[in-house]
């Protein structure tokens, strides 16, 4: 019998491991099925049934990945909550269009198959839309020797949601006088690790010989969807904003109408103990404030007389406050007063 030298598996590829991985996935999977979503994994694409019950309803989509807090994660060895973030990156913003997300689909790409990794990648996605209340109905592992250095991989996700017509969030439902109030963070979230690895390189650091950033590097990013929904049931807000790369800017300014202004006051925001350790390593306040969070990971949108009803649905770590409101003024789309409290 003549022998090959040339087969996928000798130029880097072994189907076997992405096979096994997809079993662990199926199986994985077989045990957290709802009524809306048939056995997916495995075939060539998703099925999910629409939720009875909901007037006109309108699909939201988002997609995203954790950008590169990946690189933490391989330094620290550590992969169980990236699949957390990566969730959270997407049914986020699904919430800010007032939908509820129903299911979740990922991407991973990798230089080779690590089973073990990838089972501790897929435990946090699944957990993260065990939090979201979503499903994982399918996604796609794609090993490709020689686009990535050994070791290193990416993640994408893909979330789907729904919202009844009337109930999607509009700029219009945004008035005069409405408060701005900001939900904490638990940290960086997935949002400026590049600016971070410049001053862990740059400042030689060792992330594996610091307690704090070992802590604090890998918190996985907080998932809103329970609370936020809460609230759009009890008809208490009418607007919010995932607050991610570009910071407060640049995501409020998304959802302000015309001809009125938030007005928001930076000594009011209880900034992260991770923020004041970033900024005392050389960042300016104005590079902080457009890059992180600074510990405000959601802004909604209510009235003065909602504050004390809002405030049941968080827990005490999560437990939202006012940052400023909403003010006539055709010029500026936001405007920040005092200083940020370092």
């Amino acid at each position: 019998m003549k022998k090959y030298k040339f087969t996928y598996q000798n130029s880097g590829v072994n189907i076997n491991a992405a096979d096994n991985f997809v079993q662990y996935i199926a199986n994985l999977n077989n045990k957290k099925r709802n009524a809306f979503n048939n056995n997916n994994i495995g075939s060539f694409a998703s099925i999910t049934a629409i939720p009875k019950g909901i007037k006109k309803p309108l699909l939201v989509s988002s997609t995203d990945g954790v950008g590169t807090k990946i690189e933490i994660a391989n330094k620290l060895k550590k992969f169980d909550t990236i699949g957390i973030d990566l969730v959270a990156m997407c049914v986020n913003d699904i919430l800010v269009q007032g939908a509820k997300p129903l299911i979740f689909l990922d991407y991973i790409s990798i230089d080779k198959v690590n089973l073990t990794k990838l089972k501790s990648v897929i435990k946090g996605i699944q957990k993260g839309c065990q939090i979201s209340e979503c499903s994982l109905v399918g996604g796609e592992t794609a090993e490709m020797p020689g686009t990535y250095s050994k070791g290193k991989f990416d993640l994408a996700g893909f979330s789907l949601g729904i919202v009844e017509s009337k109930k999607l969030f509009k700029k219009s439902s945004i008035k005069e006088n409405d408060i701005i109030m900001a939900i904490p963070s638990n940290g960086l979230h997935s949002n400026g690790y590049s600016l971070v690895r410049d001053i862990l390189s740059k400042k030689k650091i060792n992330i594996n010989k610091n307690f704090f950033l070992k802590k604090e590097l890998l918190k996985p990013t907080k998932i809103y969807v329970k609370e936020i929904l809460s609230l759009i049931r009890g008809n208490l807000i009418h607007g919010c904003a995932h607050i991610t790369g570009g910071g407060l800017p640049g995501n409020l300014t998304r959802i302000i109408p015309n001809n009125i202004c938030a007005n928001i006051g930076l000594d009011k925001i209880k900034v992260k103990p991770i923020f004041k350790w970033i900024k005392k390593k050389g960042v300016s306040d104005i590079e902080m404030l457009k890059t992180f969070n600074l510990g405000v990971g959601f802004c909604f949108v209510t009235k003065k007389r909602n504050i004390k009803k809002v405030e049941k649905y968080f827990n005490r770590e999560y437990k939202p406050y006012v940052i400023g409101e909403f003010i006539k003024n055709k010029k500026n789309k936001i405007l920040f007063n005092e200083k940020i409290k370092w």
